[in-house]
């Protein structure tokens, strides 16, 4: 039996975090049940902002539209599209997802067909079949931020350019300085989902 393959993009500023141990966690649980897993943290990447000029859009067809931007968007992108589950985390930092990976999110924009006179875009990829887990962090508590804040909005909008469907969101709310570590119920949570990235559930 081939392993399943799950890539996790991580937008967390803070190695050792709350979001970076949701991920690892999550992804403790896919390794446990026999699948290869990768993470790649955004701020590690040779990565320039998107100069909305729309090049990768006009270019029709079923795949994602090619950036003119040569940097490591375009083989992180290739890697995504060749991975069996995903993960994609960002904890909340003014109120939506960090910088970094708003930033990584425009670089997709790729994904959708909108030549110029068309009055909307349209997603390019058919349904979503590949799973996703989505992941954050908030100092609010999980149900205010999910209902109130942009992330739980922009983490959904980042799975869909991704072409994935999301199987299930693990939030840790309340973090603060002293709290730095992941909540019985949560971690619960996130192996779960971990389980059913690697096709155990």
């Amino acid at each position: 039996m081939v392993a399943r393959k799950i890539i996790a993009i991580v937008g967390s500023y803070r190695p050792g975090g709350i979001t970076d141990q949701l991920v690892e966690t999550t992804l403790s649980a896919a390794r446990a049940c026999g699948a290869e897993t990768e993470t790649v943290w955004l701020i590690d990447l040779a990565m320039r902002h998107c100069g909305n000029c729309r090049a990768c859009m006009q270019q029709p067809g079923d795949g994602r539209g090619r950036c003119v931007i040569e940097d490591d968007v375009p083989g992180l992108l290739a890697r995504i599209d060749r991975a069996d589950g995903v993960v994609l985390a960002s904890p909340v930092n003014i109120g939506n997802v960090t910088a970094v990976t708003r930033q990584f999110m425009e670089r997709c924009a790729g994904a959708a067909y909108w030549p110029w006179g068309q009055a909307a875009p349209s997603l390019r990829a058919g349904k979503a079949r590949r799973p996703a887990v989505l992941i954050s962090s908030s100092a609010a508590p999980a149900w205010m931020a999910r209902l109130f804040m942009g992330a739980a909005g922009a983490l959904r909008q980042w799975a869909a350019m991704l072409g994935v469907r999301p199987v299930g969101v693990v939030w840790q709310g309340r973090v603060s300085e002293e709290q730095m570590t992941l909540s019985p119920s949560v971690r619960t949570r996130a192996l779960a989902l971990g389980r059913q990235l690697a096709g155990s559930l």
